[in-house]
C-alpha cells in the first residue's frame, strides 16, 4: 500500500533540500553547519533569548547547543552575556559580524520564497502560512506563533509564551513586520 500524501512527503525534502543549499554554501566557508544556522537565526532574531529558551526551541541536547554555541562564540558571532538579574543566565546576542551572516543566510531563503509564492494565486502566502502552522505539533502551536507574531521582543521566553494566551495566527498579523528589526 502506498503512504498518503507520499507525493507530498517528498515534496518537502526536495524543498527542504533546496530552501538549505543556499545558506549551507555560505555556511561552509566558516566550518559552519546547519545546527550553526539555526542558532544564529533565532538569537538574531530574538537579541537577549536565553540559552534555556533556545534549547527548548531547537529540541537539541545541551552538549550539541554548548559545541555549536561556543564555536560562534569563538569567531564573534555570538555574544554571550549574564542576566542582568540572575547572573547564571546566559543571554544570547548577534554581534555585527554575526547578524550580517544571519542577514546573509536569510535573504536567498526569503528571495526563494518570494519566487515561490509568487506562482501562487494573491493571497496563498496565508494559506501557506496556515498549512505550515498546522504542521507543527499542536501543543507548540501558540507558543511558535507567540514567538513569530509578537511585537514585544525580544528575550520572550519560550515557557511564558507555552502559558500566553492563544496567539495562534492573530488576524491582521503582519509576519513580515519583525523581519528587519535591527
Amino acid at each position: 500500500m502506498i503512504t498518503p500524501h507520499c507525493d507530498l512527503i517528498e515534496l518537502l525534502f526536495y524543498a527542504y533540500r533546496d530552501f538549505t543549499s543556499d545558506p549551507d554554501e555560505r555556511l561552509a566557508a566558516f566550518d559552519f553547519g546547519r545546527a550553526h544556522h539555526r542558532v544564529l537565526h533565532f538569537v538574531d532574531r530574538n537579541p537577549g533569548m536565553m540559552v534555556t529558551d533556545l534549547l527548548a526551541i531547537l529540541r537539541i541536547t545541551k552538549q550539541s547547543l554548548g559545541r555549536v554555541l561556543k564555536q560562534l562564540v569563538d569567531k564573534d558571532f555570538i555574544l554571550q552575556k549574564p542576566g542582568p538579574l540572575d547572573r547564571r543566565q546566559r543571554l544570547l546576542y548577534t554581534t555585527p559580524t554575526g547578524h550580517a551572516l544571519a542577514r546573509s543566510l536569510s535573504s536567498p531563503q526569503s528571495e526563494r520564497l518570494s519566487r515561490a509564492l509568487a506562482t501562487l494565486p494573491p493571497g496563498s502566502d496565508d494559506i501557506v502560512r496556515q498549512f505550515l502552522h498546522a504542521m507543527i505539533d499542536e501543543d507548540a502551536r501558540d507558543a511558535v506563533a507567540e514567538m513569530i507574531y509578537n511585537t514585544d521582543r525580544p528575550a520572550r521566553s519560550l515557557s511564558a509564551a507555552a502559558v500566553a494566551p492563544t496567539m495562534a495566527l492573530p488576524e491582521g498579523a503582519d509576519p513580515d513586520r519583525n523581519s528587519d528589526r535591527k
